[in-house]
């Protein structure tokens, strides 16, 4: 069969190559074309659109490449239809993909949401055209299923991608021994400050700022290669002290003693690794009140970690609680060896309890391959 996959995030690539990988597995003959990053392309597919191009964050900076998402929609549908997929599969990216999602099923191409969009916590009546323009539909989070459920609608919970990427990863060694502690035995803390320009405008400054005060730790920020260096090494001029490597989050995380992340998947990534954080973001005042008015007024927190647990595991620090003084304190609290530290690092035993379930990737390869053998392709 043919698929096309379309993702707009680097979390997206890495769960799109994996899901890839196992379909090749399940249909030996399988082509692919795909719009996600050099994972995806690594595993075959045929890449049309790199994710570092769709990375567009808010409602205010959607507004300003507003022309530039509209030819993306229009390549988007055109190439498609030119390639005629036998199925679609769309990962997350829902601002993007809900649209593509319609389009496909019009078409009759057959659709499947792999990491379905977060509905549960804003703009549920999206619900309504996901049970209308899918054939299948994969929740990211184990309470998610119950949720569609309350709507008439099915979803699967096969388990979360992130166990299959943590059980794959195996630990470079050569970097292991050149960032481990060697001569400088202070505890290693990484920084994460996110994967978009605007978000290391807005978020990565402060931390820099607080971690030139806490000179006790050392410092190696992991950073992404859908952003050139220079973005980097703009903010860290005046921050010798601090280190910058690509693609060793991993790693860091192996080693590291504490982080200060940005919310997204690397909060959960982090959690999955031990690392004990505090979860960072602050968004333009526009985006953030426009927001406030949509979001689900029963979702109290941001962070997949808090979600997962449905309470208060690590701390957020959001808009206005995202000060100098407030990271300070609360990074203070879980880089010490101190109650907070110790009960984040128990409540973290519990989620990996309920995250760690591997071969996720391959259980929904097969789920895709029985769904559609039920089709005449």
């Amino acid at each position: 069969m043919r698929y096309y996959i379309i993702s707009g995030e680097a979390s997206g690539d890495l769960h799109g190559a994996n899901l890839i990988r196992s379909l090749r597995q399940e249909d030996p003959g399988a082509e692919f074309r795909c719009w996600g990053g050099d994972l995806m392309q690594a595993e075959g597919a045929e890449l049309v659109k790199h994710y570092r191009d769709l990375a567009f964050m808010g409602f205010a900076e959607v507004v300003a490449h507003l022309g530039r998402i509209l030819r993306n929609f229009r390549l988007c549908r055109k190439d498609m239809d030119a390639y005629a997929p036998d199925v679609v599969i769309l990962i997350d990216y829902p601002g993007f993909n809900m649209p593509m999602m319609r389009h496909a099923y019009k078409k009759g191409y057959k659709v499947v949401y792999y990491i379905a969009p977060q509905i549960w916590a804003w703009r549920t009546g999206r619900i309504r055209k996901l049970k209308k323009y899918t054939h299948q539909i994969y929740t990211l989070l184990p309470f998610e299923r119950k949720f569609y459920e309350k709507y008439d609608a099915t979803a699967l919970f096969e388990g979360n991608p992130l166990a299959d990427a943590i059980a794959a990863y195996r630990p470079d060694k050569a970097f292991i021994e050149q960032y481990g502690a060697g001569a400088d035995e202070r505890p290693l803390v990484v920084i994460l400050p996110g994967s978009r320009k605007q978000e290391i405008r807005r978020i990565f400054p402060l931390m820099l700022q607080v971690a030139a005060k806490m000179p006790q730790y050392r410092y190696v920020v992991a950073g992404t290669r859908n952003l050139p260096r220079e973005t980097y090494d703009f903010h860290m001029r005046d921050y010798p002290q601090i280190g910058l490597v690509f693609d060793h989050t991993y790693d860091l995380f192996t080693m590291a003693h504490a982080g200060m992340i940005k919310s997204g998947t690397s909060t959960l990534e982090a959690a999955l690794f031990s690392v004990p954080q505090v979860v960072c973001y602050r968004t333009s005042g526009m985006t953030y009140a426009i927001g406030r008015l949509l979001v689900n007024r029963q979702v109290r927190f941001i962070s997949l970690v808090n979600l997962i647990m449905d309470r208060p595991v690590v701390c957020e620090l959001l808009q206005g609680d995202f000060t100098e003084k407030r990271l300070s304190e609360e990074f203070g609290k879980i880089a010490a060896m101190t109650p907070e530290r110790k009960k984040m690092l128990a409540d973290y035993s519990e989620l990996q309890e309920i995250m760690n379930v591997g071969g996720v990737s391959g259980r929904v390869a097969a789920s895709i391959r029985s769904l559609f053998s039920t089709y005449t392709i």
